[in-house]
C-alpha cells in the first residue's frame, strides 16, 4: 500500500533530490532569459491561446483575482464578442481576491500553486522542465534589481521575433522599464520585524497578515504587509497613461495599478511570489528569532482563520486544475510551504536596513531597560484616539497638501508620559499611529507620502525623519462603489508614525494643541480622480 502527501497528490513526482520545485530570483546568474523565465513565457502563451471562458486559460486566471470586462475589452484584451466564465464558474472562482482581510496572504499563495501548477502543465505538453520549473520571484529590494526584469519589457522573444507574452503595453508607472527606481523612496520592509500577524485594529496597528473578516474582496483596512510593500509596487509597476484619459478625465490605470486588471499582466505573479516569500521569511527567518510571546511570528490559530471563510457559511477559496476539476483550499493548508511542495533560494527580505528593534528606540528615548524587562513578553492591545481633523479633505494636484490634526491633551500627554525617562508606572512606551479613514477615489494609480509635524515651510525631500511612510490608492476605485459590499466607504490605511512622534517627543516639539499632516503626491492626482480622506485620525496603542 502506498501513501501519499498532499505536495504528491498535488503536484506529482519531481526529479530532484530534495522533493521540492525551488523558486529563485529572477534576476539570479543566467541571464534576461534564463530557463525559469523562458518556460514561464512558453506557459503563459500557451494560455493567452484560450478564451476567457475556459477556466485554464490565462483570462479567467486573471478574472478570478477579478475582472473589469469593460477595460479588459478597450486594452483589447479582450473582444466584446468574447463569452465570459459560466455562470457556475463566476460563482465558484470569479472575483475571489482577498483584500483588506487577515485571508490576503493564505488566498494569494493559493492562487500562486494554481497559476504555477497551469503553467507546469503546458511545459510538460511542451515537452519541457515540469519536473523541476518553478515560478520565479522579483526582489525588487534586492541590491541592483530595482528595475522591471529584461524579459518583461521587450515585445520579442530572445530570437527576435514579436508576439512576447510576458510584455504587456499598460506598464505607465516609475518602476515599468530599464531605468532604476529607487523603490527605498515609496516603500519598506518594516512589517517583516513586526512579530503579530493580526493587531489589535480600531485605530491601531492591524498586523503583519491583516486584521480579523470574512470574506473580502475589498474595502476595509489594509494589513501591514499588504500596505507596504505590496499595494506600493503595484502602483509603481502599473502607474497611470500619462496622456489618455477615461471621458471624465480621469487617467487609463496600468493593468498592475488596479485589482480587476492586475492578474492579466505576467510580472503580477513574480511580485506576488515575492510577497509570499515575505511571509515565509517573516515565520522562519532567521531560524531562532527572538520572540517576547509565544505567538510572534506566527499565524493565527482561530478556527476561522485556518478554515477560512467557508467555515462560517461565506465563498471558499477554489482553483481550477489543468483538467478543469476543482481544488478547494483552506488557510491551514497553506502554512507550511514544504509540505506544498516549494522552496525559495533565499528568505533575506531585502537589502534595505531592518525597522529599529525595542531595545534600540528604548535606548534612544533614554528608557531604562528596567521599564522594558518588566513588561516584556506583554501584548499592546489597548488603543486610544488622541487627536483627529475636523472632516473630510480632498487631494489633488502635484504639489504639498496639508491638513491638521486637533490632539486631545489627556490623551497626548499620556503618550508623553510613556516616552518619558521617569514615567509614573513601568510600562513600554507607547507605539503611535496615524488612520486615513474612509479613501475615497476613482484612480487607483494614486501614490503619496504623508509626513507628520513637518515645520511650516520647510522641504519635505530634505526633511525624512518626519516621514509616515507612502500610501498606494491600489483596489480603492472599487471600495468607493456605493454598490459594493462596503458601500462606497473606501480603505483604512494605518501608518505607524513611532518613530515620527519619538523624534518630536525628543525635540519637544510634541506639546502641540495641533499636529500637521502633510501630503506630497508622486506625479499629479486629477481632479477626476475624486480623492478624499474622511477623517485623519492619531491613536495609541499601549498596555
Amino acid at each position: 500500500m502506498y501513501f501519499f502527501s498532499f505536495r504528491q497528490l498535488f503536484f506529482g513526482r519531481k526529479q530532484d533530490m530534495s522533493g521540492l520545485f525551488k523558486r529563485q530570483n529572477v534576476f539570479d546568474p543566467g541571464g534576461d532569459w534564463a530557463a525559469p523565465v523562458l518556460w514561464y513565457a512558453r506557459g503563459v502563451k500557451a494560455m493567452k491561446a484560450r478564451k476567457l471562458e475556459d477556466p485554464t486559460s490565462w483570462y479567467f486566471f486573471g478574472a478570478m483575482h477579478g475582472i473589469w470586462r469593460e477595460l479588459w475589452d478597450f486594452y483589447n484584451i479582450t473582444t466584446s464578442a468574447d463569452a465570459g466564465p459560466k455562470p457556475s464558474d463566476v460563482a465558484t472562482y470569479v472575483d475571489q481576491c482577498q483584500h483588506q482581510s487577515w485571508y490576503f496572504l493564505p488566498w494569494h499563495r493559493g492562487y500562486l500553486i494554481a497559476l504555477e501548477n497551469m503553467i507546469r502543465h503546458e511545459i510538460k505538453l511542451q515537452n519541457g522542465p515540469h519536473d523541476t520549473w518553478a515560478l520565479p520571484y522579483w526582489n525588487y529590494f534586492g541590491t541592483n534589481q530595482n528595475v522591471l526584469p529584461p524579459a518583461f519589457r521587450t515585445a520579442d522573444w530572445p530570437d527576435g521575433t514579436g508576439d512576447n507574452p510576458l510584455f504587456v503595453e499598460q506598464r505607465w508607472g516609475p518602476l515599468s522599464s530599464s531605468t532604476p527606481f529607487d523603490v527605498s523612496s515609496q516603500t519598506n520592509l518594516d512589517p517583516v520585524g513586526h512579530p503579530d500577524f493580526v493587531g489589535p485594529g480600531g485605530g491601531g496597528s492591524a498586523g503583519f497578515g491583516g486584521l480579523e473578516t470574512g470574506f473580502n474582496h475589498g474595502g476595509g483596512t489594509n494589513g501591514e504587509l499588504e500596505m507596504d510593500p505590496h499595494n506600493i509596487i503595484h502602483g509603481l509597476v502599473g502607474g497611470g497613461h500619462p496622456t489618455l484619459s477615461f471621458p471624465d478625465g480621469r487617467p487609463l490605470p496600468g493593468l498592475m495599478s488596479n485589482p480587476r486588471t492586475a492578474g492579466l499582466d505576467p510580472i503580477f505573479y513574480l511580485h506576488h511570489c515575492n510577497i509570499d516569500r515575505l511571509w515565509e521569511s517573516w515565520n522562519n527567518f532567521p531560524v531562532g528569532k527572538p520572540a517576547t510571546k509565544p505567538t510572534d511570528w506566527q499565524n493565527p490559530t482561530a478556527p476561522k482563520w485556518l478554515n477560512g471563510p467557508a467555515s462560517v457559511g461565506e465563498r471558499e477559496f477554489a482553483m481550477p486544475n489543468p483538467d478543469e476539476s476543482k481544488w478547494v483550499y483552506t488557510p491551514q493548508k497553506m502554512q507550511d510551504i514544504t509540505e506544498l511542495g516549494y522552496e525559495y533560494n533565499d528568505l533575506t527580505p531585502g537589502a534595505i536596513a531592518p525597522p529599529i528593534t525595542l531595545a534600540a528606540r528604548m535606548a534612544n528615548l533614554g528608557l531604562s531597560a528596567v521599564v522594558g524587562t518588566q513588561a516584556g513578553g506583554q501584548t499592546m492591545t489597548k488603543v486610544e484616539m488622541i487627536g483627529a481633523s475636523a472632516g473630510r479633505m480632498l487631494l489633488a494636484g502635484s504639489g504639498a497638501m496639508r491638513s491638521s490634526i486637533e490632539m486631545e491633551p489627556t490623551g497626548r500627554a499620556r503618550v508623553s508620559e510613556s516616552l518619558s525617562a521617569k514615567p509614573l508606572a513601568p510600562a513600554l512606551p507607547d507605539r503611535v499611529f496615524l488612520n486615513l479613514e474612509n479613501v475615497t477615489g476613482l484612480h487607483d494609480a494614486v501614490i503619496f507620502q504623508v509626513y507628520v509635524g513637518l515645520p511650516d515651510g520647510a522641504d519635505p525631500a530634505e526633511n525624512k525623519g518626519y516621514l509616515a511612510g507612502s500610501v498606494s490608492l491600489f483596489g480603492v476605485s472599487q471600495a468607493s462603489d456605493p454598490a459594493g459590499k462596503h458601500a462606497g466607504n473606501g480603505i483604512t490605511f494605518t501608518l505607524e508614525i513611532t518613530k515620527v512622534i519619538d523624534k518630536l517627543h525628543l525635540d519637544h516639539d510634541f506639546d502641540v494643541d495641533k499636529l500637521s499632516v502633510d501630503f506630497v503626491p508622486l506625479g499629479n492626482i486629477p481632479n477626476a480622480a475624486k480623492v478624499s480622506i474622511g477623517r485623519i485620525s492619531i491613536y495609541r496603542q499601549f498596555e
